[in-house]
């Protein structure tokens, strides 16, 4: 079911990992951000643009993660954008014939059986310091950094003060750092952090890749704890962090365990 966050701008939650697809309303039709993970609710997106009159007339995927690189027949043949960096990483990952069954291997067994994987990661790379998605209504913004993943966009749909933060400022995931395509992933990750911060008195509306829609209040609210938590794990710290604590709602079996083993990793490099 959509839900309005702003004119114009229209969010589907998805039930695994609370994933958010962002429609954006245009004049011939629609642009449709990281349009969701299950074959079911993708079906229901398209029943529901159907209402609306609204083709998707364009896609954009915010980073190389293959939850956010799926799509669905119903959808259409709208091209699908990304970074040059992203669709890079999409194609290399992809020209290797077994990549596809292995991801199959780690999708959750019980939503395994509800992901439409033939038509995963099928980008087009927008050229290198493209500033704007190339379509048909509202500006949107690209702001490209590299945390959390190569080539990965945070986007701002300007005229409707919407900031679309991919997988970083969500209020239930902690920060996800890039461990295997980053010589320097605390210093990457805080370097997004204030390109975002750059773009937060432009929005009034922040959606995130995962997790809760937030206010402007929430915005900078959510830059300063990700902030906090980055520089925990540059110390080597212990998180206060409720995300990975006892009060926690969400990924309570298996965030810490992903936090230690970020821990570990960077311990490594060091």
């Amino acid at each position: 079911m959509l839900r309005q966050v702003a004119e114009d701008v229209l969010v589907h939650q998805s039930r695994f990992c609370r994933s958010n697809a962002v429609v954006v309303q245009g004049r011939a039709g629609v642009l449709l951000i990281d349009p969701g993970v299950q074959d079911n609710e993708m079906a229901c997106l398209a029943d529901d643009l159907d209402e609306l009159g609204q083709p998707v007339v364009a896609g954009f995927s915010t980073h190389p993660h293959w939850d956010h690189l799926l799509w669905h027949p119903r959808l259409g043949a709208a091209p699908r954008y990304g970074t040059a960096r992203c669709a890079a990483t999409v194609r290399a990952r992809l020209a290797d014939p077994g990549a596809k069954a292995r991801l199959a291997e780690l999708i959750p067994p019980d939503i395994a059986g509800q992901i439409p994987l033939d038509l995963l990661g099928l980008l087009t790379g927008l050229p290198a310091e493209t500033a704007r998605i190339p379509w048909d209504g509202p500006r949107v913004r690209i702001i490209e950094h590299q945390a959390h993943a190569p080539g990965h966009a945070a986007l701002l749909i300007e005229e409707r003060g919407v900031l679309v933060a991919g997988d970083m400022l969500s209020n239930v995931l902690i920060p996800l750092l890039d461990l295997n395509d980053t010589a320097d992933p605390i210093e990457d990750y805080l370097a997004a952090l204030r390109l975002l911060e750059g773009a937060a008195g432009e929005a009034e509306v922040l959606v995130p890749g995962h997790g809760s829609i937030g206010g402007a209040d929430q915005i900078r609210a959510r830059i300063e704890q990700d902030r906090a938590y980055v520089h925990v794990l540059r110390d080597a710290g212990v998180p206060r962090d409720p995300r990975v604590g006892p009060s926690a709602t969400f990924g309570k079996d298996w965030l810490p365990g992903v936090h230690e083993r970020q821990l570990q990793l960077l311990a490594r490099r060091r």
